[in-house]
């Protein structure tokens, strides 16, 4: 008698052609999720990357699957929509490094005053010739996880001093990690703020008016974690004394003609930190390692959620 081959669902043709060959033992078909099921019983579904509209995850109800592969880190979405009993994994490993490469990159950027002379008069210098750069800066990493871990590597080179705040206080590999309560001893003495952190009750408006008060003049705010952990109108009422470098925003995006969108302090991105070219392919193969563990009988890696 022939097993039943393990059945895995993706959400698009590209991430079918990915991920290649299905292993032995594994059978893979697309399905979005706008119809129902394909089989009373699934193996693995992986969401679309940018997550599940309103509804979609309804499709599971009833359905036992083994497990719920996200594409993104985040699953705040999905927690609030994901039928019970089920098991969601997410994808950490694979957006840190490109969200950490373009944290970096916005700091940079802003440090370096280059919304200024991008958005100058054509041919005409701007009235200033440098900013001061991130050698030697203060930076403070809103978060101490993944993504801020490699932002601590790249900074390296700059001789950045670099201050780490969590959650709660602890001691990590590479020195004493700061609780959050912390934070008004701190900010007064930053240079730079990279914000990588969950969005969660907790962190809700973490970067509020307090917050960016705190802060010295021409200090830079760079987030790459998720627009509702900052408080926009306290963002625009401080831009100007203060630099902003968005990769998030709340709302997402930003409505035309949005103050922020044209202002000479702040960059904006549309919510791309992690997305290089090689993404997709990192994705893939995260979806071939599922299924390698589940064909062997070993839990699935990135379990951040049961339902």
């Amino acid at each position: 008698m022939t097993a039943t081959p393990l059945l895995v669902t993706v959400p698009d043709a590209r991430l079918r052609e990915l991920i290649g060959p299905a292993p032995d033992g594994a059978e893979i078909v697309v399905w979005d999720m706008t119809t129902p099921a394909p089989a009373d019983e699934i193996g693995i579904v992986v969401l679309h990357y940018f997550g599940a509209p309103e509804g979609v995850l309804e499709r599971l109800r009833g359905v036992r699957v083994g497990l719920v592969q996200g594409q993104a880190i985040g699953f705040e979405a999905v927690a609030a929509q994901l039928p019970p009993g089920h098991i969601f994994a997410n994808a950490a490993t694979v957006h840190e490094a490109g969200a950490a490469e373009h944290a970096v990159t916005l700091a940079l950027a802003s440090r370096r005053c280059l919304p200024e002379f991008l958005r100058g008069p054509a041919g005409q210098w701007p009235a200033f010739a440098a900013g001061p750069g991130l050698i030697g800066a203060r930076v403070l990493l809103l978060g101490y996880g993944g993504i801020n871990q490699l932002v601590e590597e790249r900074l390296h080179g700059f001789d950045a001093e670099i201050v780490r705040v969590a959650s709660t206080a602890r001691e990590a590999a590479r020195g004493h990690v700061h609780g959050v309560a912390e934070l008004p001893e701190l900010l007064p003495g930053i240079d730079v703020v990279i914000a990588a952190l969950p969005h969660t009750p907790a962190t809700e408006r973490l970067i509020d008016a307090a917050f960016l008060a705190a802060l010295p003049d021409g200090a830079v705010v760079v987030n790459v974690a998720r627009g509702r952990i900052a408080d926009t109108d306290a963002i625009v009422a401080e831009a100007g004394r203060l630099r902003f470098a968005l990769d998030v925003t709340d709302p997402e995006p930003l409505p035309s003609g949005h103050p922020l969108l044209s202002h000479p302090a702040v960059i904006v991105t549309p919510h791309i930190a992690s997305r290089t070219t090689g993404l997709s392919q990192l994705q893939a193969a995260l979806v071939r390692r599922q299924i390698e563990l589940m064909l062997a009988g070993e839990p699935p890696i990135n379990v951040v959620y049961r339902s």
